[in-house]
Formats: structure tokens, sequence, C-alpha cells
């Protein structure tokens, strides 16, 4: 990390108190992003793009009203116009009186290393990885992208508090497909080195295969594994909805501190500094590990300053862009995995050797690949209806036996792992990436008692 990115912040604090005078109070983050992404389909490279841009936002405190404002140039002229403008806005703006203030001077912990060969990556090294995914898929039709992405972040505010950070990842996401079915094989790593196409592409394609003639199955409650990925969409409507400190203030969360909500199997930490992540908020807070389900009981919702000071409490470390409006959120949340079992074999719908065990004890019931289209229907209870994707088998007897059409559901996610509903959880957790640049999930292979199918996918 030079010190370019914290020379725009504290010059931007400068402007503040020069045009503003003061008294105004100022908090900026100026980032540097790049995204390289290699896109496939039909089996072949079709895009190599790479993006690099640079973000400054600022918010300021004046007068009793507060406004933010954001920008991309970081020459004098732009940085004094984005300035000034946030000047006007906030003399315009209405009286904020939860104002909560600024960070003080605050130690951050040193990051972990940054994989530099990753920030680095040229298009041939993720090119290695799709060529290595289409050969394994035998022959089958192959798409999907390799991306990486690097960040470089200072935080400056006018209450002396500073801090810098960078972060780098790389992602796979591909598809095999026979003429009638897809089969699907992600990976998110801190290092490129640590995806390994041949291996997703042979999951991707084994899931193909077994995923021909699906049969149609009726609606109804079916006991159900849900792979990694899936699984993943139950932890992010959990931070969106329940663990948000927004909602919880406004009665608008399900989360009851204190109570045992979930399977005591469920221990959910949101877990910044698992990897390659920034050390600190948008408002220059300090990340930590916070657990928000411990052993069943909910023991916490996440705040940035603002809601923490409404809640009487401190930051939790979790303000981000926009987290005025919907809340802040967890953003890096783990389901801690389980003891694991004796595994099964893996082949065809089983991808991995914990999805194995749970199926091995399953009676009669459904494996799932994948969640999509996921809507809340009702967020206090956080009803969930949404489709599933990507190959679902019955499995009678602990052993998959043919493959079964996409499923509509409807299902409360907070009663579908509540007490006694979790039957088991692998002993690995698979990080899953969001859209989001530095959000992601990590979660292990469940096995769950009942989920709620309400009919085909066209239902």
């Amino acid at each position: 990390m030079t010190g370019t990115e914290l020379d725009v912040a504290a010059r931007v604090v400068e402007l503040v108190r020069r045009l503003a005078g003061p008294d105004a109070q100022a908090e900026v983050t100026v980032a540097r992003h790049q995204l390289a992404l290699t896109r496939f389909a039909n089996s072949f490279i079709h895009q190599n793009v790479d993006e690099v841009g640079v973000a400054v936002r600022l918010r300021l405190h004046l007068g009793g009203r507060t406004a933010g404002g954001s920008g991309s140039l970081v020459d004098a002229d732009g940085l004094a116009a984005l300035v000034e403008r946030t000047v006007a806005a906030a003399r315009l703006a209405p009286p904020d009186p939860a104002w909560p203030g600024l960070t003080p001077r605050t130690p951050v912990p040193s990051a972990p290393p940054t994989d530099d060969a990753t920030e680095q990556a040229r298009p041939e090294d993720r090119a290695e990885r799709v060529r290595a995914f289409v050969a394994a898929v035998g022959g089958l039709e192959a798409a999907g992208y390799c991306r990486t992405s690097s960040r470089q972040e200072a935080f400056a505010n006018s209450a002396g508090h500073s801090a810098t950070g960078r972060s780098a990842e790389a992602a796979m996401d591909g598809i095999a497909r026979t003429g009638t079915a897809d089969g699907v094989a992600r990976g998110h790593a801190d290092r490129l080195a640590d995806l390994d196409g041949a291996a997703l592409g042979a999951r991707a394609a084994a899931k193909a295969r077994a995923a021909a003639e699906p049969v149609e199955l009726p609606p109804g409650r079916y006991e159900v594994v849900f792979e990694p990925a899936a699984v993943s969409d139950l932890l992010q409507k959990l931070a969106w909805y329940g663990f948000n400190g927004k909602r919880y203030a406004e009665r608008q969360s399900f989360a009851e501190p204190g109570v045992a909500q979930f399977d005591p199997a469920v221990t959910l930490v949101d877990d910044p500094l698992h990897g390659s992540h920034l050390q600190f908020d948008l408002e220059g807070t300090p990340r930590r590990a916070v657990t928000l389900v411990d052993g069943g009981v909910t023991r916490a919702v996440a705040h940035d300053r603002r809601s923490a000071a409404g809640a009487g409490g401190s930051s939790t470390g979790h303000a981000m862009a926009g987290s005025g409006t919907f809340g802040p959120l967890p953003h890096n949340l783990r389901l801690l995995p389980g003891p694991g079992a004796t595994a099964g074999p893996v082949a065809g719908a089983v991808s991995d050797p914990d999805t194995a065990a749970l199926v091995a004890g399953m009676t009669r019931g459904l494996l799932v690949s994948d969640l999509w289209y996921t809507r809340v229907l009702d967020p206090k209870s956080l009803v969930v209806t949404g489709l599933t994707r990507n190959g679902v088998w019955l499995v009678e007897d602990g052993v998959p036996v043919r493959a079964v059409r996409n499923l509509r559901f409807t299902e409360a996610y907070p009663r579908a792992m509540g007490p006694g509903a979790v039957l088991g959880l692998g002993s690995r957790a698979a990080r899953q990436p969001d859209r989001t640049d530095g959000v992601w999930w990590a979660a292990p292979a469940m096995r769950l008692a009942s989920w709620n199918f309400t009919g085909g996918a066209s239902g």
C-alpha cells in the first residue's frame, strides 16, 4: 500500500477545514479497485476485461446537519468540487440530531499479507484455470468465468484517525451442460493458486450427467441436504434481514438476543479477519469477529456508529455504503462446520465427502445444489420464496436415485434452522462469493429435517 490513497484522504479533510471551518466534522474513504474477468462460453474464452477505478467518499457533519458525496477525480479541481458540493448539500440538509460523531483515534490491526500473484494476475493465469475446467468436462459444453480482484483503501477523518488496508481475492464459477441438464461448480479464495479448474470442471460435469432425465415430484415437506452454495443463500438473507442493527432497532428483525432461536448445531460468526480483507469499515472502525449465534442462541446484531448509538452500544465495525439507509450488515458470515462424519462415496450428484456423509444418513429426501431467484415475502419472520437450481436429486436409503425437476419453495429460514431442525453439518465451510466486492458467505453442507416445496418451478 503506497501513501497515495491516504494522501488523497488527508487532502480532502484539509479542504473541508478550509472551506467549511474548523467545526466541520468530516470522514473520507479513498479506494482503488481493480477487477479482471475472463469469461468463457461454448468452451472458448470470449472476453477478457480489466478495469481499474478510484472512488472518493466524503461524509460531512456541519452545523448539526449531515450530507455525503462521492467522486472519482483525485486531482486538485476534482477534490475541491467534491468538497464544495458536499458542503452545499450539508447546509441544505435537515437537522441530524442522531449524528453519532466521528471515530476517535483508534489502533487498527495489521492486515494479513495479500497475495501479490493474485493482485498482479495476468489473463494467461486465469486462462490456465479455464483451460483446465474445459478439459475436465470431457466434451460437454462449458461456460463461466474466472476473476481476480484487489483493493487498496485509506481512511482519514477530522478527529485525527486514519487507517490503510489492502485485500485480494479470486473466484471461478462454471457450468457444464449436456443436452438437457446443467451442472455447476464454484470456488472462491484469497489466492488464485488455490483455485483448481480441473477439479471444478470434473465436479460440474459429473453433476450435469447425473441430472439427466429429471422426474416431477409432488409438492410437500421433504428432508433436505443443501450443498454450501444453497446454504449461502440462507446466510445472505439472515444477514440482510435478521442480524441488521437498523432493522433490529425498528423491530423489523426476527433476532432476539439471548433466545435459543436456532438449533444447537448452529454457530454464526461474522468474520472479516478470516482471510485477506480490509481491517476497518467505512467509518474507520476496526473490524473484528462478531459471534451472532452461539450454539443456537442469538447473541448479537451488526452495528455501525449510528445504529449502535441508538442501541446504547458501540459499533461492531459494519458501516458500509448504504448502511444509513439499509442498515449495517454482516458481510463475511460463516456458519461454523460440524465435527463431520464417515464419508460415503463421492460420485455423480454427490460432489464432496461432506455432502456424501450427510446424504448417507437420509432415508428419503432431496439433495439440492443451489437456490436462486429468492425473494422475501415477510421480512419480520423471514419467509422466503424461490427456486432450486443446478440440480436436485431424490435420495432413498442414503443414495441419490434419480434427478428431480426444479421446485419452488416457500420457507421461513429461521424456522427451518430452528431447535431440532438441523440434522447435520459438513466438516468444511466453503466460501461463496457475493456480487459485491469483499462480501462472501462461508458454509458447510447442511442437512435439515424439513423444507417446504410448494410446486414445480413454473408454479
